[in-house]
């Protein structure tokens, strides 16, 4: 079934500022904290933009991927926390919420339409029931590319890249905040992704006695340490690659299985909208059998990833100093 597209002569090409200083291509261990988030941050509010004018035209793929790219950004500002933790962050961090907002309620909707496609079988009242979806989610479309041809995004892309470049915690003089700066990536990356990986297996542990909400979180707590490494990738050495590896596959199996079971929540959260139309229309997104089985496929990973060699330095860069 085709998707509904929504076209505009005006479509909002927002371009961030010139860039002030040219920065290295790659991550490096020694390199400064300071210099490795403006790279990071970069690349994902790049990634972003790139997908502006197809998110605009309706395409899914385009949606699905500037969702990534938002997350990836979000999670790198939480990456190098304390260090970006200014006065400006927190108004930053309320526009990038915003969008994800936008963004969100679409991309449920795709899923849930996918969901229903799959399982429709040609029958008559199924075909009936997509309609009622593909109506909501052309509705929710005009409105996230209304959102993102509007002033708010443009002031938003402008606002977050002359944060990254020279945002005030850049500048800070306290030795603490030039202390965070100055931090080797490969000491700081140490030690947030094992205190990240440290709390997600805790939690994990719990996983089948969370109820929807904690379950959620620890989904997010699970896509920031993924991103987080996938971020990371620049550093890994020949000798610790297999292992990352072997931990980005744990780790993307149990994302894959908490995000369909977050998918099946938000489907029941949306088909009650539909239920003056479509009484049943909850009902496929119900099935204990199926969540039975995303539930093993989860506790599995984590058991698989709680037996791996924790995070060390060695793994990023031995002996790594700090880098101009």
């Amino acid at each position: 079934m085709s998707r509904p597209t929504t076209s505009s002569t005006t479509t909002a090409r927002t371009n961030p500022p010139a860039r002030r200083n040219a920065l290295p291509g790659r991550l490096s261990p020694g390199m400064a904290c300071d210099t490795a988030f403006r790279i990071i941050a970069r690349r994902h509010l790049d990634a972003v933009l790139a997908q502006h004018d197809g998110t605009c035209r309706g395409d899914p793929e385009a949606l699905h991927q500037i969702r990534i790219a938002l997350t990836h950004l979000r999670t790198a500002i939480r990456f190098f926390s304390p260090m970006v933790d200014d006065g400006l962050r927190p108004s930053v961090w309320i526009e990038l919420k915003w969008l994800n907002s936008q963004l969100g309620m679409v991309r449920d909707l795709d899923v849930a339409i996918d969901r229903v496609i799959a399982e429709s079988g040609g029958e008559l009242d199924v075909i009936a029931e997509l309609q009622h979806w593909d109506e909501k989610r052309a509705e929710s479309h005009r409105l996230l590319a209304r959102a993102l041809q509007s002033a708010r995004y443009r002031r938003l892309v402008e606002q977050t890249s002359t944060w990254i470049e020279s945002g005030p915690w850049s500048t800070r003089r306290s030795k603490e905040a030039s202390r965070l700066r100055r931090c080797s990536l490969a000491e700081h990356a140490t030690a947030q992704l094992t205190e990240w990986e440290t709390t997600l297996l805790k939690k994990a542990r719990k996983l089948r006695k969370l109820d929807i909400e904690k379950r959620h979180k620890l989904r997010l707590l699970n896509k920031r340490l993924t991103y987080s490494i996938e971020s990371l990738q620049d550093l890994f050495s020949d000798d610790s690659l297999t292992k990352q590896k072997s931990i980005l596959k744990q780790l993307r199996k149990a994302q894959k299985s908490l995000g369909q079971l977050n998918d099946d929540a938000r489907g029941q959260t949306l088909a009650a909208s539909l239920n003056d139309a479509i009484p049943e229309a909850g009902i496929r997104f119900l099935n204990r059998k199926r969540e039975k089985k995303l539930l093993q496929t989860a506790s599995d990973a984590y058991r698989k990833l709680d037996k791996a060699k924790p995070f060390r330095s060695s793994d990023l860069a031995p002996n790594a100093e700090p880098e101009d």
